[in-house]
């Protein structure tokens, strides 16, 4: 799964599953630029920072355009608040809309004469939360929802020049995951209700990536990634009081 030579983006890549991601690609040997509104307050190694905000269109298309050449797009810049529906104005969620499904529309666009003449691909970074009940971030999950639907239909428009694909994303253990999760017994706690015993580090997401710009990923477009660790144990099972009355 090498990358060598080809040129990549990640969106919101200074940090976190961003930071994980761009490194992962650079083992790779692809050349990476990093794009957010902040530069990095850790330099990521042999990779190029661009200050972008994603949802400025304008920006966004300058960006692509003076691009000299694209290969891999990795759409990761997202995120959310904790806002209770109820608790917020339409126009406080469409924010996130607007960030997590709009920017990712806008930043494709502009990438897609690049990409087309690469034959290169796109990785959606998704969530878990497009797939389940997302209380306190229900429009985060509605657009994470709405990214994969996007990520299908791109996939079959742009066949078979441009691939598209959608890594669907549990929880992660980042620098801010206590913000999430609590402490360190917060962060365990949550991670015992994982399959797989623990959340995903960044370099995890990092390598799903790398094998889905890659030629390994070559016969795979329109498809959606679980990297979840298993997903969640179903509450009703730990409710059940089936085997303690036999």
């Amino acid at each position: 799964m090498e990358l060598n030579g080809k040129v990549a983006v990640v969106t919101g890549g200074t940090r976190g599953v961003g930071a994980g991601i761009a490194r992962a690609l650079v083992e790779a040997g692809a050349k990476v630029v990093v794009c957010a509104r902040r530069p990095p307050e850790v330099p990521l190694p042999k990779t190029e920072f661009v200050p972008l905000d994603v949802r400025d269109s304008e920006c966004v298309r300058r960006f692509f355009a003076e691009l000299p050449r694209l290969d891999v797009l990795v759409n990761n810049a997202g995120g959310a608040p904790y806002r209770p529906l109820a608790r917020a104005e339409a126009e406080r969620h469409l924010r996130v809309l607007e960030l997590n499904l709009l920017a990712p529309l806008t930043v494709s666009l502009a990438a897609y004469d690049h990409l087309k003449r690469a034959q290169g691909s796109i990785v959606m970074i998704g969530s878990v939360s497009g797939s389940r009940p997302s209380p306190g971030t229900a429009a985060y999950g509605a657009a994470k929802a709405g990214l994969e639907h996007l990520a299908r239909s791109m996939a079959a428009e742009w066949a078979p020049e441009v691939r598209v694909n959608t890594l669907v994303v549990g929880m992660v253990r980042t620098e801010l995951s206590h913000l999430h999760y609590g402490g360190p017994n917060g962060i365990a706690a949550v991670a015992r209700t994982v399959p797989l015993g623990r959340l995903a580090e960044p370099s995890d997401v990092g390598a799903a990536t790398v094998f889905l710009a890659s030629d390994a990923a070559a016969y795979i477009s329109g498809a959606s990634l679980l990297v979840h660790g298993g997903g969640e144990r179903p509450a009703f099972l730990d409710a059940s009081t089936a085997d303690k009355e036999t």
